[in-house]
């Protein structure tokens, strides 16, 4: 591995298909908001004009930690495939998120907590056990020089094995039904990202993360076009047998409305969908903030998912700032991920200055640590050196907070009026899903108004 970091080429393609906007079929768009009928006909249509009789047909699909209007889309899955798909599997792209209990899949999903067969007959529902070896399948190995290739030179000499869940690589198509925002690794979510890593082995996942965590989250989120780690999954999934479609989606962040639907190949889908969330869920300000809070949805359940809050915040944040995640719901750094807990959280250039002491550890592991640590410098000189202050104010004890290399503050003594009354604090009060950007020589921003700080401009404020 070419441990070198930049940035450059992050927005090139790598030879791999980049999608056509042109190519799905679309309803909505960026100012638009579409109700559950246009919606469910959406579906409908494409669904039974797809070729899907007698297919064994596997739908792939969030987890609870992305929001999208999911019963509506099922049920009308559901109508559509009836009496023609041979079978249905549903299998939940939890990546290595832990497994959704059957509460959970029935709110999530939209049917009776025990009694899914009532509202969808036939069909088999599960999630991805990331924690089975039986789960996967091999598809085989993308090269050390194709990875060249992929990646623009930032890995150079390492291949991997893509594995993938086996019930996606036994259907006769795979259809991914999700939304799309900005992400921290690859840029824009959704399309392929629901099969790699939704639904792979470690080894893609890792990987692939990591990747991202070489050019940097503050440097790939929201960057359009085929970014190196959206390279490395695309031709990861061209080795998936089956048919592969996808129906994307940008949904009003905080809401279960959409403002836009795409039907078609995962690569022509997304790409039309990552058009419109470039347009949704990029908001911009005028000048940069000392402090920001972060309120977390309870959809986040550890730090490894809620850290979108600073994600999607530190962009904004003054050199020296602070990003504070407030989740008082939340007890755990890593549910699924407890290796964590002794790496700590610190900036890409604190692992990379130190590679062969870090390079057995697991590299998603290490790439989540910088994500949530962001810009930063380190030296054998002077040691870490962060741009900005990551607070945490959650149910985490202080001496779990502090072991981990960021600042605990007691969310008791958070008191929001306060901070929305401050002005050196922006307040966002559904954090993780909008990404806020700086606009270049402080312009007026795009969209209209969101309303809640009047630096800031955006469509779903």
């Amino acid at each position: 591995m070419s441990t070198t970091a930049t940035r450059a080429g992050a927005t090139e393609a790598y030879g791999t298909d980049p999608g056509d906007p042109d190519g799905a079929r679309r309803i909505g768009g960026a100012g638009e908001r579409l109700t559950a009928e246009q919606v469910r006909g959406f579906v409908l249509d494409n669904l039974v004009g797809a070729d899907l009789d007698g297919a064994r047909v596997c739908l792939v699909v969030p987890d609870g930690t992305r929001t999208c209007p999911l019963p509506l889309l099922l049920h009308a899955a559901r109508d559509a495939l009836a009496g023609r798909a041979a079978e249905v599997t549903v299998v939940i792209a939890l990546g290595t998120h832990q497994g959704m209990s059957e509460d959970q899949l029935a709110h999530h999903l939209g049917y009776e907590p025990g009694r899914s067969e009532e509202t969808y007959p036939g069909w088999r529902i599960l999630n991805h056990e990331s924690w089975l070896p039986e789960t996967f399948t091999t598809l085989g190995a993308i090269p050390a020089d194709r990875l060249a290739e992929l990646t623009g030179g930032l890995l150079t000499d390492t291949g991997v094995e893509v594995a993938i869940n086996r019930h996606v690589a036994e259907a006769d198509v795979a259809l991914v039904i999700g939304p799309v925002f900005p992400h921290e690794v690859v840029g824009f979510s959704g399309g392929n990202k629901y099969f790699f890593p939704g639904v792979s082995g470690q080894e893609v996942i890792d990987l692939s993360h990591w990747l991202g965590a070489l050019i940097t989250s503050a440097q790939m989120i929201g960057t359009a076009g085929i970014t190196p780690v959206r390279a490395l999954i695309n031709e990861a999934a061209s080795m998936i047998e089956g048919r592969r479609l996808a129906l994307c989606l940008v949904v009003a962040s905080g809401t279960d409305t959409l403002h836009t639907a795409a039907f078609g190949t995962p690569e022509d889908a997304w790409a039309a969908c990552a058009e419109v969330s470039a347009q949704t869920h990029v908001t911009y300000c005028v000048a940069p903030v000392r402090r920001v809070l972060s309120i977390m949805p309870t959809k986040y359940e550890d730090i490894w998912t809620a850290a979108k809050g600073f994600y999607k915040l530190e962009p904004i944040v003054a050199d020296g700032g602070e990003v504070i995640i407030y989740a008082p719901h939340i007890t755990e750094v890593s549910v699924m991920h407890p290796h964590i807990a002794e790496i700590g959280y610190h900036n890409r250039d604190y692992f990379v200055g130190q590679w062969e002491r870090f390079r057995s550890q697991p590299w998603g592991d290490l790439a989540h640590s910088t994500h949530l640590c962001g810009q930063g410098t380190w030296d054998p000189e002077h040691g870490e050196r962060n741009r900005v202050t990551v607070t945490l104010a959650t149910g985490i004890p202080r001496e779990v907070v502090e072991a981990v290399n960021l600042r605990y503050l007691d969310p008791a003594t958070v008191d929001v009026a306060a901070y929305e009354a401050d002005p050196d604090t922006f307040v966002e009060p559904h954090a993780g899903e909008v990404l806020y950007r700086l606009r270049p020589g402080g312009g007026s921003g795009a969209g209209e108004p969101d309303g809640r700080a009047p630096s800031t401009t955006g469509l779903d404020g």
